[in-house]
């Protein structure tokens, strides 16, 4: 590496190459001219590996093959790919041509895809082969999609972007990306349809940079890094971390897991300097360091330093600089756990509609339970009902297509109603309490968090993966719990389960706890019970599970 690399990876560096870019495609272009040699992109399945200077030639060969097909600037392009490099390169390549990349969660059904083909007025898809037989079914419906374009594979019935994605050389023009506006469309997220319908939520290039650069204020990292992509691209959590930050700004070596169970063997393999994952992620590699460790780790981690470095190592985080968790509460047993072993992990508030993160915890400033601080790029204030509202320029453009929708979501002065009851303390620390639409209201008028209530019997025992609490409208809390793997054949669940239900109830209040319980065999599968990023659908669970809600009020 040359002292110019070095320099052009420091914090500051980072800072000003944030500060003077207008689009991601400008980012793109500067981060790859400042690293050409360093590791752009990886796969954890194949190992093969990609430059900067390769990626950008390859961006440039996507692009101009996509242009000569008939993509236009301003029109939305679905990708439907497993984290795989392709990903990155494809979308990058559409943003370059001013058109509008976003991504298909990959469990969708052919129904919930048509659905948002439609709804985002989609004529290009392109995708694994492994998704031809969902998108023809989903194409039925949505019939306005024409072409549907492949990556891994020939045939004679479409078109592909092979040679384009082994490209070694480009003619294409990226002065291009100089007509590019920072308000322009950026990507579409479509939320992942806990609370109805999905809605695509439209977020700007001046948005998403906004949120790069409060995000690098609050943790000023320098870049050339490594870190993993796992999560759904379809997911703003993901899609910021792994390609406008680690791919697009900071030039980390972006490692990419295309299935989930592998992610514990490429964490040890990769030796990220950055992870971030979902509470569930963490309660596992909790629960596998406690199994594979005979004494007590955490009394044992903070009497001996040796002994947290070497379960740090195990783990492969034992070089992170910023462990970060989010998408839903992580239990506070996960929390101290981690922080024992010097890996203090920071909650984050994000959501689609903000361009993800809103506030954050940080190495430097943590308080455990809390989602941190809100960024220097938004304002944040808590409603007279306690909801958490959000203004910024980080604040999504609108919901595809739904002007009413927007406008219940955004007022007339800029703030955007996050759903979430929360409060502020007297140090500036955010504290989210629950969702606003998810409150239980029992038979008597009390009004309950449930996400408390489960976090608390998760935090209270090993043997749950996952818990739903009902009580709304009813004279008491009952709950339906998923068994973890491990113990699902186990012949004493039933006494394990109540005894770490008992376990929690003891740290709730009378009315808060569990009255009645029952254990399903079937683990929850994202897609279904759960979202991409593991958060419970409630609204699936209660019409799913209706015959043995009511079997525990009977």
């Amino acid at each position: 590496m040359t002292p110019t690399d070095i320099s052009s990876a420091s914090a500051a560096a980072i800072g000003d190459r944030l500060a003077e870019a207008t689009t991601l495609a400008d980012l793109f272009l500067t981060t790859s001219a400042a690293h050409p040699d360093a590791v752009a992109l990886r796969s954890h399945e194949t190992g093969a590996e990609i430059t900067y200077a390769q990626a950008r030639t390859r961006v440039g060969a996507i692009a101009a093959g996509l242009r000569d097909l008939g993509v236009e600037a301003g029109e939305p392009v679905a990708l439907m790919l497993k984290n795989r490099p392709e990903f990155h390169l494809v979308d990058t390549a559409v943003m370059m041509l001013g058109a509008v990349p976003f991504s298909l969660y990959n469990t969708s059904s052919p129904d919930q895809l048509a659905y948002v083909l439609a709804d985002a007025g989609v004529r290009t898809v392109v995708a694994e082969a492994a998704f031809r037989e969902v998108l023809e079914a989903a194409r039925e419906t949505a019939s306005g999609v024409g072409r549907l374009v492949l990556v891994d594979e020939r045939s004679d019935a479409y078109e592909d972007l092979i040679d384009e994605l082994a490209a070694t050389e480009t003619d294409f023009d990226f002065s291009v990306a100089d007509s590019r506006r920072p308000d322009d469309l950026l990507t579409l997220i479509y939320t992942s349809g806990t609370t109805g319908p999905q809605k695509g939520v439209e977020l700007t290039h001046h948005g998403m940079l906004t949120q790069l650069r409060g995000v690098h204020e609050a943790v000023p990292l320098d870049g050339l890094g490594r870190q993993i992509s796992f999560l759904p691209a379809a997911h703003v959590a993901d899609r910021w971390t792994s390609h406008y930050s680690g791919f697009m700004a900071y030039a980390n070596a972006v490692t990419c897991v295309s299935d989930m169970a592998a992610v514990p063997a490429s964490l040890v393999a990769t030796r990220p300097t950055l992870f971030g994952a979902v509470p569930r992620v963490w309660e596992k590699l909790k629960a596998a360091l406690q199994a594979g460790y005979p004494g007590d780790a955490v009394a044992d981690s903070v009497a001996n330093p040796q002994v947290a470095q070497t379960l740090r190592a195990k783990i492969g985080l034992d070089e992170a600089q910023w462990v970060v968790t989010g998408a839903a509460p992580t239990p506070r047993g996960v929390l101290e756990f981690f922080t024992a072993l010097g890996l203090p992990l920071c909650e984050m508030l994000g959501m689609s509609e903000v361009s993800c993160c809103v506030a954050t915890n940080t190495p430097a400033a943590i308080r455990l339970g809390s989602v941190g601080r809100p960024l220097t790029t938004v304002e944040v204030k808590i409603a007279d009902d306690g909801e958490v509202c959000v203004r910024s320029p980080q604040v999504m453009h609108g919901y595809r297509g739904a002007p009413e929708k927007t406008a219940e979501a955004i007022d007339g002065d800029g703030w955007l109603r996050t759903g979430d009851i929360g409060r502020l303390d007297e140090d500036g620390f955010l504290w989210i309490v629950d969702r606003k639409k998810e409150l239980i209201i029992n038979a008597a008028g009390k009004n309950m968090s449930p996400a408390n209530i489960e976090m608390a019997i998760r935090s209270a025992g090993n043997a749950i993966s996952h818990v739903a609490v009902i009580g709304d409208r009813r004279p008491y809390n009952v709950a339906l719990i998923v068994a973890a793997p491990e113990y699902a054949e186990d012949p004493e669940l039933e006494r394990v389960v109540q005894e770490q239900v008992d376990r929690a109830n003891a740290t709730l209040s009378r009315v808060e706890q569990i009255k009645k319980f029952t254990v399903l065999r079937q683990d929850w599968r994202p897609g279904h019970e759960l979202t991409p990023t593991m958060k419970l659908r409630r609204r699936v669970v209660d019409e799913l599970y209706a015959a043995e809600i009511e079997q525990l009020f009977a």
